[in-house]
């Protein structure tokens, strides 16, 4: 398979993915509904949503670096992981030390008071600029730094995580998902 079709068909591959996880916010609709504590523990789809945005801007900024020829080095202490959230906004999900809880605690908090549209659109925006970021590296770029995995981790994986959980709630919740 040439290097182009096997990044045409990742991409179309994520964006598929990305279809089904949209359809499945589409479902769940309302506001009111998207807001709601209990999804997953005390987060509501909202919060989801954020910690979706923080993965997906993770990646598309690590793809910039790429791109720019800008080195990403995993934060090695705390202080440093303190420095990376504080410039950035998000968790360094590539550093070990990362304790996974307290970040998304974080996150989570961090987007209470922004409204569901803005968050949205950050959500999307972060998206596309993974999928033009891919579009314009060269493939032996895309394969050294193993980015069609590095995407799949921090997009479709978290879809699929985030869709179930929500699909469960649904169903819970006696709402009949298709």
């Amino acid at each position: 398979m040439s290097n182009v079709r096997q990044r045409e068909l990742f991409v179309e591959r994520i964006l598929r993915e990305r279809d089904r996880f949209e359809q499945l916010l589409n479902y769940v609709g309302y506001l009111r509904r998207m807001t709601l504590k209990g999804v997953a523990g005390k987060w509501s789809v909202k919060d989801m949503l954020a910690y979706l945005w923080a993965h997906e801007q993770f990646i598309a900024d690590r793809m910039q670096e790429i791109l720019h020829n800008q080195p990403y080095t995993p934060c090695k202490t705390p202080s440093a992981l303190d420095a990376f959230l504080d410039e950035f906004g998000y968790p360094d999900f590539g550093s070990p030390l990362l304790d996974a809880e307290t970040s998304a605690e974080w996150l989570v908090e961090k987007y209470r008071n922004v409204g569901l549209d803005e968050l949205a659109a950050q959500e999307i925006e972060a998206f596309c600029s993974i999928v033009s970021a891919l579009e314009s590296m060269k493939e032996e770029t895309i394969l050294r730094h193993n980015l069609y995995n590095q995407i799949t981790q921090h997009t479709c994986k978290q879809y699929r995580r985030h869709a179930h959980t929500i699909r469960r709630w649904l169903k819970i919740n006696d709402v009949q998902h298709k």
